[in-house]
């Protein structure tokens, strides 16, 4: 029988609107092979590679009468190359034109009437470089039953390796007979099934808090602080449909001895980053920011739970006070490493190397599995959404094509202005920074401000070894 959305995968679908389009994304950078990198290049790679996603050619059905939740069903008249796109810059396109491209795309809702994803290869980019855009709904991907497909798309050598034959054959759409059967089956083995028919008209925080205790236990805090909203702030306008795309190129060789001197991690080191510039940010806009003002952030971590069969692709939730207001970068700093140590334990951090073994390129799937678990928090508690994901050390290839650079586009929610994602590969730090065109018209002043704020950071360590300052990009400018 065809698969059963679980009611994560429908809260994101019935949440989802026009202002509020539940999909994540992917920016990959690629430097191209010296015989080119083209449209078929990309198109036969996915073809190759979409058996490794088999929900990639599976669409959503509903039951008859809604008297259950939907199913997932192969897509009899699946079309490859309606979800594979090609488009292009005037040449030689600048890093702010792909940045502009991106949020137009990553505004679009996905058409639900087809599988939930779409992959853009985006030519012209100066520096004879090339873009790679996928994007994929939050009802996808879940952590066991898929991975995204910028993450397969990905080998350790120029050489791509050699993919599995290919011999999928499509089921019969079940009718509608069949679907109502399906439902009387999974009441005589779940009769808890019937419960989660009405669970949609419990409030949010209820609804939240039942469905995330019963799957992770840090969201305690979650619960805890449900009764606490976040500070009210610029960040958490009402949206529009429009967005804002910036990103910012960081590097690992500035971060880590900064996080070795204070005896941090690089995740605090990049909460602390984005702390400073929100905190610049604010005054430049003229915000009141006083001493003990504070930003709350939803940062979802990857975790080894009790069950070793979680793995890396568990995500926990959790949420950290930002203290903008606190002037020393260094106390800011020890101020966020002092809260992270401080969150329950829910399991021990998945070390990079072990997410980045995970079916290759980790990140693109452990962020969209971090804004799942982000969404699924009340609204009120927090101000912005931050996803950090460490990946391989060590450089991948698409096609023959080398990846140079790889930037999250995290979704924004209600009353959500602005989302960071991060992404560590190479040695670098890629940070994506996605905004409401209209309530964050100055986004480039933010993400100027992240380059401030490092090397404010890098400072507090430069008299004991010289090193390099954290350069601004756009998106995927030359390294």
């Amino acid at each position: 029988m065809p698969q059963r959305l679980s009611s994560d995968d429908v809260s994101f679908l019935t949440a989802e609107r026009a202002q509020t389009p539940a999909h994540s994304g992917t920016v990959q950078i690629l430097q191209a092979p010296e015989d080119g990198f083209d449209y078929d290049r990309l198109f036969t790679l996915i073809r190759e590679r979409i058996a490794f996603v088999p929900r990639y050619r599976q669409r959503l059905r509903s039951v008859p009468a809604h008297m259950a939740n939907p199913v997932w069903v192969d897509d009899v008249d699946f079309d490859l190359s309606y979800h594979v796109r090609r488009s292009a810059l005037p040449r030689p396109g600048t890093d702010e034109q792909l940045a502009e491209l991106v949020a137009r795309i990553m505004s679009r809702r996905l058409d639900r009437d087809r599988p939930l994803w779409e992959v853009y290869l985006v030519e012209g980019l100066e520096g004879d470089r090339l873009a790679i855009l996928s994007k994929t709904h939050l009802a996808m991907v879940d952590g066991r039953a898929g991975i995204d497909i910028a993450q397969v798309m990905l080998d350790i050598s120029p050489q791509p390796r050699s993919s599995r034959p290919d011999t999928w054959s499509p089921h019969g759409a079940p009718s509608s007979a069949e679907l109502l059967l399906g439902v009387a089956n999974d009441f005589v083995r779940r009769p808890t099934a019937a419960f989660e028919l009405v669970k949609g008209g419990v409030s949010e925080v209820r609804t939240t808090a039942t469905r995330m205790l019963a799957t992770a236990e840090g969201v305690v805090q979650l619960v805890r602080q449900a009764a606490s909203p976040a500070p009210p702030s610029p960040l958490n306008p009402e949206i529009g449909k429009a967005r804002r795309f910036a990103t910012v190129d960081l590097s690992l060789t500035d971060l880590k001895p900064v996080k070795d001197y204070h005896d941090t991690t690089v995740n605090d080191v990049v909460l602390a980053i984005i702390t400073g510039a929100l905190r610049e940010w604010l005054l430049m806009r003229g915000e009141v920011v006083r001493t003990s003002t504070t930003l709350r952030a939803i940062a979802p971590l990857s975790v080894s739970g009790p069950d070793e069969a979680d793995g890396p692709n568990h995500v926990a939730p959790f949420v950290v006070d930002l203290p903008v207001g606190e002037p020393s970068p260094v106390v800011r700093l020890q101020r966020i490493a002092y809260a992270m140590r401080g969150l329950p334990d829910v399991g021990t951090p998945v070390p990079a190397l072990e997410i980045a073994g995970v079916a290759g390129f980790a990140p693109p799937t452990l962020h969209e599995l971090g804004a799942r678990t982000a969404t699924e928090a009340p609204s009120r508690v927090y101000n912005l959404m931050i996803t950090n994901v460490p990946g391989p050390q060590v450089p991948l290839y698409a096609a023959g094509a080398l990846l140079v650079g790889s930037y999250p586009v995290v979704p924004l929610t209600r009353g959500h202005g602005l989302g960071v994602g991060v992404t560590s590969y190479n040695g670098g730090v890629f940070m994506g920074l996605n905004a409401d065109r209209d309530a964050i018209g100055d986004l480039d002043l933010l993400a100027s401000e992240v380059r401030s704020a490092t090397e404010m950071l890098t400072d507090t360590v430069r008299g004991s070894r010289g090193r390099g300052r954290g350069r601004l990009r756009t998106a995927g400018s030359p390294r």
